[in-house]
């Protein structure tokens, strides 16, 4: 199950790295933002994805032991969303051999 996962957030990682970089050399994000705020769909999309960010924050400041850590997750989880929480993912699951449970990623040690 480990190594499964592992495969799966180095993909979600690459993905998003890719997606990021491809999007950012065909558009400037900050040269159209006034324009994306328009979108209804793009209010509701930030919305989720901040709604997204505290379930996950909270799940992070359970699992960090030290205010250094947590604070420097919490910024790179709200300045690069998906690839900031998939690296944090893998941090943990490289923490744990291939043969342990899940919960040891998932619950504090």
């Amino acid at each position: 199950m480990v190594t499964a996962l592992r495969i799966l957030f180095i993909l979600i990682f690459a993905y998003m790295v890719s997606t990021i970089i491809a999007t950012s050399m065909e558009s400037n994000l900050f040269a159209e933002w006034s324009n994306l705020a328009t979108i209804p769909w793009m209010t509701a999309t930030l919305k989720d994805f901040y709604a997204n960010m505290v379930i996950i924050a909270l799940w992070m400041l359970y699992k960090e032991n030290t205010s250094f850590a947590r604070a420097s997750w919490l910024v790179l989880f709200v300045c690069l969303g998906s690839i900031a929480t998939s690296a944090y993912v893998l941090v943990h699951l490289f923490r744990i051999s291939a043969k342990d449970p899940i919960e040891k990623v998932l619950l504090r040690n």
